[in-house]
């Protein structure tokens, strides 16, 4: 099943993609894609509906973030050891973890704007655990039942803010806009191996990034049993868990993200998005 969130932003409605692509309105049956919607008896009821009698939306709506009330928007850092190779990091024994700002939630195919005083904002195409029921120091063989499903996410970041200015990386990543998660959220009963996906990030119609999640150090269910030992992490919570290599921080020379340019990244099954970059 395919969960999205249409509309403005600050005003999205639930909906759900059918299985002729078709977007329908689900606002009928429920206020958001959030809270008790996304543990497994919410999920179940949603399957159980029969969407060809649902509303449709039209073509050409906006898609917002696919789930709403996230309290907590976590990031995996250098978890793939190719990447952490081009970063010119060793390959961290436990976890990274960082937070992304809550403004950085964005809809899938919304326009990046850089700020200002922004020299290095670099792109990343990420898988993201969406979480479906409280998790609080979880075992890892737990882990995957406290998961709703899965999204794209493009973890854009400042490097120079995130590795020049001293600190954490947590400013680097938080500039707003700079965390568009989706088009949808997939239910875990249509990816039953996360740690099989091939992923991919183009710019301007170039293939910079092409991976897999097969390579990534930490797989989710260490992710969320790890991340719940420190963060309690409730239904709509995001973690989004790394990228492959191909990186502009990685280039030689470095290449970064000016206004006028094209993103389009997506994942094996959860779907494709696009961004334009904007002047702030």
């Amino acid at each position: 099943m395919k969960l999205l969130r249409y509309g403005p932003p600050g005003a999205e409605k639930p909906g759900l993609l059918d299985a002729s692509g078709t977007i329908r309105d689900l606002s009928g049956i429920l206020p958001d894609i959030a809270g008790e919607a996304l543990s497994p008896g919410g999920l179940e009821r949603l399957a159980a509906l029969d969407a060809s009698g649902l509303p449709e939306v039209p073509e050409g709506t906006r898609l917002g973030t696919p789930v709403g009330g996230t309290r907590n928007f976590v990031a995996i850092g250098l978890n793939y050891a190719d990447h952490a190779a081009e970063s010119g990091a060793p390959v961290p024994k436990e976890p990274i973890v960082f937070l992304k700002s809550l403004n950085t939630l964005a809809g899938p195919d919304d326009n990046v704007a850089i700020p200002p005083d922004s020299h290095k904002s670099d792109w990343e195409v990420e898988l993201a655990i969406i979480i479906g029921t409280l998790a609080r120091r979880v075992s890892p063989e737990e882990a995957l039942g406290h998961v709703a499903g899965y999204a794209v996410c493009n973890d854009v970041s400042e490097r120079e803010w995130q590795l020049e200015r001293g600190g954490t990386w947590d400013k680097g990543k938080s500039a707003d806009g700079y965390g568009p998660v989706g088009p949808w959220l997939v239910t875990t009963d249509e990816v039953p191996d996360p740690q099989n996906l091939s992923m991919w990030l183009e710019l301007d119609g170039k293939r910079m990034q092409d991976g897999t999640t097969r390579t990534m150090i930490f797989d989710v269910r260490t992710i969320v049993s790890y991340v719940s030992r420190f963060i309690t992490l409730h239904p709509g919570d995001i973690i989004t868990t790394g990228t492959p290599p191909g990186v502009g921080l990685g280039m030689k020379p470095p290449v970064y993200l000016r206004p006028g340019q094209v993103m389009r990244l997506g994942i094996e099954g959860l779907g494709v998005q696009t961004q334009r970059t904007v002047a702030a």
